[in-house]
């Protein structure tokens, strides 16, 4: 989960030539997320590389960065959407949780020029339990501020996430109601505000198909030229990623040993080879089945039927009485293990 340095990351040119192999590969929509996408002061060529390539241009931001004539810059290159992160409704929460005071604040101007700019919004919400019981503010704060989507996405336990599980892992409780939240505001909010929602896998009998399946809908590059299956897939040992730099995108998809090596079911080991869901999971998380169990292959311990399902019910019981401190992502800084 390292940060890439300014050094190791692609520059413009590169970026652009991706964009034309991944529009020529097939892909509709890129999405430039981070880190922090809009540190790189070439953000508005790399958007218009993008949008002359014909793809669908969506920025996922903290938005700290942001200014009117930044905005103003990515609009008129081409940007077609802005996600927008915070991490809470509450001012106070939200400077604690992302670690940084007066971010709360900055976020919601970036909101404002953002649709100032005539730019459709999203308001990414990472809930856990310590915001999740002001969910009906996150709710209202979007509506107020003009965002035509929410996604209400539970912290997913991967790296960083991991170590601080125990300080962010929601009670049985607190997810309930937050889903009974969630269904009431579509309720109230339909034509007005799409809410999406995403639970976390220590509550649920059954896995997600993690970014719809290894290898079959995401291709993600990592700032340094990586493409990978997912983006937390360089946490898994004995696998190579290719360079798109060095190779081409159509040959990476296609061909590549990590894009093939969790692609489809012929993979699978017992209970997921002969279940019935095998091609709607997939198996589950090939991250969180490593981080768990230490195998890439096993099935995701999220699901009942996994062997390991009983650490899942472990985790929730040891966060019930945990402290709420977290451990923060630093440049060059491995994560630990949870907490």
């Amino acid at each position: 989960m390292a940060l890439a340095r300014p050094g190791e990351e692609m520059d413009t040119a590169a970026w652009a030539r991706v964009f034309r192999e991944a529009a020529a590969l097939g892909v509709l929509q890129v999405h430039l997320s981070g880190g922090e996408p809009t540190a790189r002061r070439d953000l508005p060529e790399l958007v218009r590389a993008a949008s002359e390539a014909g793809l669908y241009t969506n920025l996922i931001t903290a938005g700290v960065l942001l200014d009117a004539a930044k905005v103003e810059a990515l609009a008129a290159a081409g940007l077609d959407h802005v996600q927008l992160s915070v991490q809470d409704a509450a001012p106070a929460s939200a400077d604690r949780i992302g670690g940084l005071a007066g971010g709360h604040a900055r976020k919601l101007e970036a909101a404002r020029l953002v649709r100032a700019a005539g730019l459709p919004l999203t308001l990414n919400a990472v809930v856990h339990r310590q915001n999740l019981d002001r969910l009906p503010d996150l709710i209202a704060l979007a509506l107020a501020l003009g965002a035509g989507r929410l996604e209400v996405a539970h912290v997913q336990y991967y790296g960083w996430a991991l170590a601080n599980r125990a300080a962010l892992l929601p009670t049985r409780a607190q997810l309930d109601a937050a889903t009974a939240t969630v269904g009431a505001a579509r309720a109230a909010h339909r034509g007005r505000l799409v809410i999406d929602y995403v639970i976390p896998d220590y509550h649920a009998r059954r896995p997600k198909a993690c970014m719809g399946g290894w290898g079959r809908r995401v291709l993600a590059v990592t700032p340094a030229g990586k493409a990978l299956p997912c983006h937390a897939a360089e946490s898994l040992p004995g696998l190579a990623f290719p360079d798109v730099r060095e190779v081409p995108l159509a040959e990476i998809w296609h061909r590549s040993e990590a894009f093939n090596r969790f692609r489809g079911t012929a993979w699978m080991p017992e209970p997921c080879r002969s279940c019935d869901r095998r091609a709607v999971d997939f198996g589950g998380c090939r991250c969180q089945a490593f981080a768990l169990t230490g195998d890439a292959a096993a099935t995701d311990p999220a699901c009942e039927l996994s062997p390991h399902h009983a650490l899942l019910d472990l985790a929730v019981r040891e966060a019930a009485g945990a402290e709420e401190g977290f451990t923060y992502r630093e440049m060059g800084r491995a994560a630990p293990p949870p907490r």
